[in-house]
């Protein structure tokens, strides 16, 4: 099995986050989210992973050169062969998957790197493919599908008219990876775009014609890193799904003093606490400093100097420095307010 990962977008709604991070790298209670999302394929797969490709933007478009590195090193930490592709122009979500078309054969998931979820269903790895959905309020703002018998019977983008409640969330299983390949390829060699770009939706829909039959894999949350609001949210609904785990945020090393840490937190390495109170629903990297400071649901990254601020709603780049009375903020890598 293979998981094939699509992250070759800037994040420009994201920035300042962005200007030195690829959104799927931005860090989420401790991990990138791009190592959170193949480990949820992973528990869903239930299978061996054998290889992660990763398709970026080119370094002038804003991708570090260490980026490469970095995934490689997510993809070794799940016992995978890591791979790293370059979408040089973006030019569809059909055509990210061409610039990785030597490692799209055999069963595979594909997943774009823009959100998160969590599933207690088990991929079927039998069927032909599984299109990842969710239920949601108001379908005319997504792409849905129409089931029949327990299949997807249609693909429709942004209903007028309600046809189904269950939104595509950008995920799929695909059975047989060369026939995706193939139907991509036709479509590149024939420049068959819409909107001038070559889309997925259409692979999908000629497959299904073909016989393919697709299942829905219906998720319990699906969360957003989009912007900055939905990104510090979903890193409130993380660190609520670790602490239903069971699971401890909180190093070990870190260095209290008069203060207090409200439950779920992600503490990370060598953090000095000092006359502070920490949460809930707040992540903190490592080497961080907080004196005098009251900060709740809030996402703030690593080496960051925060003092004398009442934080909510709060996003904080690496090596920040803030001293302040402002709230919600949204400062990127290496900002300063003092």
């Amino acid at each position: 099995m293979k998981i094939i990962v699509p992250m070759a977008g800037i994040g420009s709604r994201l920035r300042p986050h962005t200007l030195t991070v690829p959104k799927p790298l931005t860090v989420i209670a401790g991990k990138p989210i791009v190592q959170r999302l193949v480990e949820d394929i992973t528990a869903v797969v239930n299978q061996k992973i054998d290889e992660i490709a990763f398709i970026i933007g080119p370094t002038e478009k804003g991708f570090p050169i260490e980026t490469e590195q970095n995934l490689l090193k997510i993809a070794k930490e799940l016992g995978a062969k890591g791979s790293v592709y370059v979408q040089k122009e973006a030019l569809g979500t059909a055509h990210a998957l061409y610039c990785a078309k030597d490692s799209l054969s055999g069963p595979c998931v594909v997943a774009y790197a823009d959100t998160l979820f969590k599933a207690n269903f088990k991929l079927d790895a039998n069927a032909d493919g599984a299109i990842w959905v969710k239920k949601v309020a108001d379908p005319s703002a997504f792409g849905v599908v129409k089931l029949e018998d327990g299949f997807i019977a249609d693909f429709v983008e942004k209903p007028k008219d309600f046809v189904s409640d269950l939104a595509i969330i950008g995920i799929y299983y695909f059975k047989d990876g060369d026939q995706v390949r193939k139907e991509i390829q036709y479509l590149i060699d024939n420049d068959l775009r819409e909107n001038n770009e070559y889309q997925l939706t259409n692979v999908l829909e000629t497959l299904k014609q073909n016989g393919a039959k697709f299942v829905p894999g219906t998720v319990d949350a699906w969360m957003d890193c989009g912007k900055k609001d939905p990104t510090v949210d979903t890193n409130k609904q993380v660190l609520e799904f670790e602490q239903e785990a069971g699971n401890n945020l909180v190093s070990d090393d870190v260095l209290l003093e008069n203060s207090e840490i409200i439950q779920p937190c992600y503490i990370g390495k060598n953090v000095v606490l000092k006359d502070s109170k920490i949460g809930p629903h707040v992540s903190i990297g490592d080497n961080g400093i907080v004196l005098n400071s009251i900060i709740s649901n809030s996402l703030i990254q690593s080496n960051v100097s925060i003092s004398n601020a009442n934080l909510n709603k709060a996003m904080i780049g690496n090596h920040a420095k803030y001293n302040g009375r402002y709230t919600s903020v949204s400062i990127g890598d290496y900002t300063e307010l003092i």
